[in-house]
Protein backbone atom coordinates (compact mmCIF):
# COMPACT_ATOMS: atom_id res chain seq x y z
CA UNK A 1 0.00 0.00 0.00
CA UNK A 2 1.37 3.54 -0.80
CA UNK A 3 0.87 6.36 1.24
CA UNK A 4 1.21 9.96 -0.03
CA UNK A 5 1.01 13.02 2.10
CA UNK A 6 0.86 16.76 1.02
CA UNK A 7 2.29 20.03 3.29
CA UNK A 8 2.89 23.69 2.05
CA UNK A 9 -0.69 24.51 2.11
CA UNK A 10 -1.74 28.00 3.51
CA UNK A 11 -2.82 31.31 3.39
CA UNK A 12 -1.21 33.96 0.92
CA UNK A 13 -1.96 36.71 -0.83
CA UNK A 14 -2.54 37.14 -4.04
CA UNK A 15 0.34 37.50 -5.76
CA UNK A 16 2.30 35.14 -3.59
CA UNK A 17 4.18 31.54 -3.91
CA UNK A 18 3.93 28.13 -1.63
CA UNK A 19 5.67 25.22 -2.22
CA UNK A 20 3.71 21.88 -1.75
CA UNK A 21 5.52 18.72 -1.24
CA UNK A 22 4.11 15.24 -1.12
CA UNK A 23 5.68 12.28 0.55
CA UNK A 24 5.59 8.87 -0.29
CA UNK A 25 5.77 6.21 2.27
CA UNK A 26 7.98 3.99 -1.34
CA UNK A 27 10.33 4.95 -3.83
CA UNK A 28 8.73 7.14 -6.60
CA UNK A 29 11.27 5.39 -9.05
CA UNK A 30 8.48 2.63 -9.46
CA UNK A 31 5.55 5.57 -9.74
CA UNK A 32 5.02 5.88 -13.84
CA UNK A 33 3.21 9.32 -13.46
CA UNK A 34 2.50 11.72 -10.21
CA UNK A 35 0.98 14.75 -10.73
CA UNK A 36 -0.84 17.33 -8.74
CA UNK A 37 -5.03 17.76 -8.72
CA UNK A 38 -6.94 20.23 -7.03
CA UNK A 39 -10.42 20.80 -6.22
CA UNK A 40 -12.34 24.03 -5.23
CA UNK A 41 -16.02 23.93 -3.28
CA UNK A 42 -18.55 23.28 -5.51
CA UNK A 43 -16.60 22.52 -8.58
CA UNK A 44 -15.14 18.92 -9.86
CA UNK A 45 -11.64 17.91 -9.28
CA UNK A 46 -8.92 19.06 -11.91
CA UNK A 47 -5.45 17.84 -12.90
CA UNK A 48 -3.27 20.88 -12.26
CA UNK A 49 -0.28 19.42 -13.14
CA UNK A 50 1.74 16.02 -13.81
CA UNK A 51 5.04 14.38 -14.57
CA UNK A 52 6.40 11.33 -15.86
CA UNK A 53 8.63 9.19 -14.63
CA UNK A 54 11.19 10.34 -17.47
CA UNK A 55 10.69 14.07 -16.66
CA UNK A 56 8.11 15.17 -18.82
CA UNK A 57 5.41 17.51 -17.82
CA UNK A 58 2.02 18.52 -18.59
CA UNK A 59 -0.01 21.95 -17.06
CA UNK A 60 -3.18 22.59 -17.18
CA UNK A 61 -3.81 26.02 -19.31
CA UNK A 62 -4.88 28.18 -15.95
CA UNK A 63 -1.51 27.57 -14.24
CA UNK A 64 1.21 26.88 -17.04
CA UNK A 65 4.08 29.85 -16.44
CA UNK A 66 3.43 30.43 -12.83
CA UNK A 67 3.07 26.51 -11.62
CA UNK A 68 6.33 24.58 -11.45
CA UNK A 69 6.19 20.05 -11.13
CA UNK A 70 9.04 18.51 -10.25
CA UNK A 71 10.14 15.18 -8.76
CA UNK A 72 13.03 13.86 -6.20
CA UNK A 73 13.23 10.41 -6.21
CA UNK A 74 16.11 10.13 -4.15
CA UNK A 75 13.74 11.87 -1.53
CA UNK A 76 10.60 10.27 -2.15
CA UNK A 77 9.18 13.26 -2.66
CA UNK A 78 6.97 15.59 -5.81
CA UNK A 79 6.79 19.25 -5.38
CA UNK A 80 4.64 21.85 -6.69
CA UNK A 81 5.90 25.67 -6.74
CA UNK A 82 3.39 27.83 -6.68
CA UNK A 83 3.98 31.56 -8.07
CA UNK A 84 1.75 34.42 -8.91
CA UNK A 85 -0.96 33.02 -6.90
CA UNK A 86 -4.62 34.14 -7.68
CA UNK A 87 -7.82 33.45 -5.60
CA UNK A 88 -8.82 31.36 -8.25
CA UNK A 89 -6.33 28.76 -6.94
CA UNK A 90 -8.29 28.36 -3.87
CA UNK A 91 -8.46 24.70 -3.75
CA UNK A 92 -7.46 21.68 -1.84
CA UNK A 93 -4.47 20.51 -3.60
CA UNK A 94 -3.74 16.48 -3.87
CA UNK A 95 -1.11 14.77 -5.00
CA UNK A 96 -1.55 11.56 -7.20
CA UNK A 97 0.60 8.53 -8.04
CA UNK A 98 0.28 5.54 -10.18
CA UNK A 99 2.31 2.62 -9.75
CA UNK A 100 1.65 0.37 -12.57
CA UNK A 101 -2.25 0.24 -12.63
CA UNK A 102 -2.72 1.00 -8.83
CA UNK A 103 -3.82 4.63 -8.15
CA UNK A 104 -3.04 6.56 -4.94
CA UNK A 105 -4.01 9.54 -3.35
CA UNK A 106 -2.98 12.07 -0.81
CA UNK A 107 -5.48 13.51 1.77
CA UNK A 108 -4.91 16.86 0.19
CA UNK A 109 -3.62 20.25 1.83
CA UNK A 110 -5.51 23.29 1.67
CA UNK A 111 -4.46 26.52 -0.32
CA UNK A 112 -6.01 29.65 -0.09
CA UNK A 113 -5.53 32.95 -2.25
CA UNK A 114 -7.11 36.09 -0.46
CA UNK A 115 -7.41 39.23 -2.88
Amino acid sequence: QVQLVESGGGLVQAGGSLRLSCVASVSTVSMNNMGWYRQAPGKQRELVASITRDGSTNYADSVRGRFTISRDNAKNTLYLQMISLKPEDTAVYYCKATVFFNVYWGQGTQVTVSS
